[in-house]
């Protein structure tokens, strides 16, 4: 079909595209200029390979479609419509129509020259604010390279700001896969190393994949060239060569992209911030990664374990297992574990060992906890010096005495205050 242009360009595509010429072509699609007829705009229109009997291809086409429909972000490719050419009956071919990028892709342009760092951390903040956002939704791209990232210009005089393009062969995190068990869907020469392995991907496979794309624009070059074995294999046998000349900042950064272990690598968003750095940068270097990284681990117990200690049980007639312990320096002392507050083998840590293990809880607690308890206390406090007052205070005396008269008014005080007594 592509080699009739009487047929691609005679009739309108879906009703409303007129093809122009060809300007990019893949394994599954080729791209091309187009005219949209209904609202008079010039638009890329990607039109793939007849569909073929194969489900895994079928469902490859149809996933791309729905995952371009749901992306809206300014440094991501904005898609238009969808649909199938149906112009050939025998043939149906599944076509998307995005917004035309007026640019080079990354690819032509380091082919004309090694890029400087201040492009460079214009291009790699762009894609990393990308990649940040689509894997935030649960997307992988898989596919990170030069030829998938274009170059538009906004103003003379500034640098091109990059456009990630081609989900392709992307696939949702914990979804179902797009692709046979053990095919490695990608370009070699930018894998991540689980992928070279056809293990699962996760969001740290993109950064990797990016920071091959970083180092190439810095030296010009592919870092791991040949066929697709010799360029899978050889990045896990040895990490990339970094010239000397790049200043430490880069160095440490692309070290950091493309380690061996996905959890050792930042996240996009870090790595974005990062490079955001290096903009405003007299040097263009980029900022330090942030030092703690997430990480996804199993959720501790709701309370340490207890380890049984070396008493024996009472009323059971067994005893429990005495406690491993290791000597330190081969100085006779054994190591308890630390875990196990009743294991200790002196009297006076046997003695202090329950307010250490009440001071130990107190500080392990919540701090809304820790604030009740020392309410508590306090009230507990002021009662107890409240009552201990109110003891200590000489009782009144039944009945106030009075001084003695003699007399016949003596007498009379006597009779009214016996007139008076309860």
């Amino acid at each position: 079909m592509d080699s009739s242009p009487e047929i691609v360009t005679a009739v309108l595509l879906g009703g409303r595209y007129r093809l122009g010429e060809m300007i990019g072509r893949g394994g599954m699609a080729s791209v091309y200029t187009a005219k949209d007829m209904n609202l008079g705009r010039d638009v890329a229109l990607k039109l793939f390979a007849p569909q073929s009997a194969d489900p895994d291809e079928l469902r490859r086409q149809e996933a791309e479609i729905e995952l371009l429909a749901t992306l809206n972000h300014p440094s991501l490719v904005t898609l238009f419509d969808a649909g199938t050419d149906t112009r050939i009956p025998e043939e149906p071919r599944p076509f998307l129509t995005m917004e035309l990028v007026d640019g080079q892709d990354l690819r032509a342009r380091i082919r004309h020259s090694p890029l400087p760092l201040d492009e460079i951390a214009v291009i790699g903040a762009g894609v990393s604010d990308a990649l940040a956002y689509v894997h935030s939704l649960g997307i992988i791209h898989r596919d990170i390279k030069p030829a998938n990232i274009l170059l538009v210009p906004v103003r003379p005089g500034e640098p091109l700001r990059p456009k990630l393009t081609d989900f392709g062969i992307a696939r949702i995190m914990d979804g179902t896969r797009l692709t046979a068990t053990g095919t490695m869907v990608g370009t070699a020469a930018y894998l991540s190393p689980e992928q070279s392995r056809g293990a699962d991907l996760g969001p740290a496979s993109d950064i990797y994949s990016l920071g091959l794309v970083l180092l190439e624009c810095i030296k010009g070059e592919v870092e791991y060239p040949g066929s697709a074995v010799e360029s899978a294999v050889a990045r896990l046998h040895r990490a990339p060569d970094i010239p000397d000349a790049v200043p430490t900042e880069w160095a440490d950064l692309i070290r950091s992209m493309t380690a061996l272990d996905p959890l050792d690598r930042p996240s996009a968003a870090d790595l974005e911030v990062a490079l955001r750095h290096a903009l405003v940068s007299p040097e263009s270097r980029p900022g330090p990664l942030a030092e703690e990284r997430t990480r996804v681990l199993p959720a501790p117990p709701a309370r340490p374990p207890r380890i049984p200690s070396a008493r024996p049980a009472t009323g059971l007639g067994t005893t429990t297992a005495p406690i491993a312990a290791t000597r330190i320096g081969g100085g006779g002392t054994p190591a308890t574990h630390l875990l196990d507050p009743d294991a200790v083998t002196s009297p006076e840590a046997r003695r202090g060992s329950l307010a250490s293990r009440t001071a130990s809880r107190f500080r392990l607690a919540r701090r809304r906890t820790q604030l009740l308890l020392s309410i508590a206390l306090l009230a507990l406090v002021t009662g107890a010096v409240a009552a201990a007052v109110a003891f200590a205070a000489p009782e009144p005396p039944a009945v106030v005495p009075y001084p003695a008269v003699t007399g016949d008014l003596g007498q009379h005080l006597q009779e009214l205050q016996k007139s008076v007594e309860p």
